[in-house]
């Protein structure tokens, strides 16, 4: 019989130090924590692999900028069905075999995508890879949730999240590459045949990660189970109110940043006039930005409050967004500046996300609550981009932009029916 990990309550709650959440943590935990940063990563890169090649794709199938907004539209769509899919599993199979399902399935059809022969068979591989990518954020992030100590929640989570940016970093690496050196017909399609390599993540979750011990504990029968809760419930009473607030604040800061991840690449090379090259100069401040930021962050969370710190980052990041897309265009370099900034921010906010969701509903709930709320959040928000591809039709994709800082205003305002959790013990 394997050995069922240590109690979160075991760790030492009096490690100090920048470090001290990761070596608070027991060692099933860490192997659990490097599961999820590897496979949150890899979904990070998958994702990517869209925006950085939208502009050769776009080319390649003669799309419109609204034909290409809806492809990151239909993976953020179906991903909220995947999301859901995966929260029901997180609850019933548990947490390691549902980050399993869900890494597979992101990686196989963000391969197959490189093999679309038209535009509908892309639009069809690209609403499919969304399962996968729906799920895979919630299972980790729950998986380290129960983990971590209540102390440093915030950070450790964020730790987790922070593995987006890396992603994002390789992919822009891997797509400058091939879409400088490759000709437009084949050099997208290499990026998306890239996007298999996240399978081998497979083979270290199935060696090394276990659940934490409550959910361990119930599923092989140790303690008695608490009793199976209906996915419903997370609409009755007071789970019910927090899963609105929760689903608007999410679609929100989603429908913010999926306007900027979908569309500033394109923005910087259409509108801003800039070369390959120089686009991932661009994006590669950005993206320090947002490493740095989901870390910072993390540490924010805990040190002020999930409520205050997401509203906050809020704030900011609409503000920035909206400064960023009205600087003159001969005046870049200043762009290229207000980059790090914006990554910083629009980044930070995510931090809190992991551990206030996991904190807003009890353990029976806890996978489908937290799935639900972040992917109906990011479903509803996945519009913003394709209302941004419209809009930039007739007046221009600067101006169309501004959607986003609607996005953070709605979040900002959402977190007045939300609870503060900081501090709060998992069962």
């Amino acid at each position: 019989m394997t050995a069922l990990p240590t109690a979160p309550s075991a760790v030492r709650e009096t490690e100090d130090g920048p470090f001290a959440w990761y070596r608070s943590l027991p060692a099933p935990g860490r192997r659990a924590f490097v599961g999820a940063f590897g496979g949150y990563a890899l979904d990070a890169y998958d994702f990517q692999v869209l925006p950085l090649s939208l502009t050769a794709i776009a080319a390649y199938f003669h799309l419109n900028k609204g034909q290409s907004g809806l492809l990151t539209t239909v993976t953020l769509v179906v991903s909220a069905v995947g999301g859901i899919l995966a929260g029901m599993l997180i609850d019933r199979i548990g947490r390691t075999r549902t980050l399993m399902i869900t890494v597979g399935t992101y990686a196989l059809f963000t391969a197959l995508c490189g093999f679309a022969s038209n535009y509908p068979m892309l639009l069809t591989f690209r609403a499919l890879q969304g399962l996968g990518f729906g799920g895979e954020w919630a299972a980790g992030a729950v998986l380290v949730a129960e983990y971590a100590s209540a102390r440093y929640r915030g950070r450790t989570v964020a730790f987790v999240q922070a593995s987006w940016a890396v992603g994002w970093a390789v992919a822009v690496v891997v797509a400058t590459f091939s879409l400088d050196h490759l000709s437009h017909g084949l050099s997208w399609r290499v990026v998306f045949w890239t996007g298999a390599l996240p399978g081998l993540t497979l083979l270290y979750i199935r060696r090394h990660v276990v659940d934490a011990p409550a959910s361990e504990n119930a599923k092989n029968g140790n303690t008695e189970p608490a009793p199976r809760v209906p996915f419903w419930r997370i609409f009755e009473g007071r789970a019910g109110r927090i899963t609105l607030f929760a689903t608007l604040m999410s679609t929100g800061v989603q429908g913010g940043y999926y306007t900027i991840a979908t569309w500033l690449p394109t923005y910087l090379k259409t509108e801003r006039h800039l070369t390959i090259v120089g686009t991932g100069s661009y994006l590669s401040l950005l993206i320090g930005g947002a490493f740095l930021g989901y870390l910072c962050g993390g540490y924010l969370t805990d040190l002020i409050g999930r409520r205050k710190a997401i509203g906050l980052f809020g704030v900011l990041s609409g503000a920035i967004l909206y400064s960023y897309i009205h600087i003159p265009t001969s005046a870049n370099h200043v762009l290229l500046i207000l980059g790090f900034p914006l990554g910083f921010c629009f980044s930070a906010i995510f931090s809190g996300f992991g551990a206030y969701l996991a904190e807003l509903y009890p353990r029976t709930i806890r996978g489908i609550g937290q799935s639900f709320t972040y992917n109906v959040g990011r479903a509803v928000g996945a519009f913003f981009p394709t209302a941004v591809g419209f809009a930039a039709g007739s007046g221009g994709l600067g101006g169309a932009l501004v959607y986003g800082t609607v996005g953070y205003a709605l979040a900002v305002v959402a977190l007045v029916g939300l609870p503060e959790t900081q501090g709060s013990e998992l069962a």
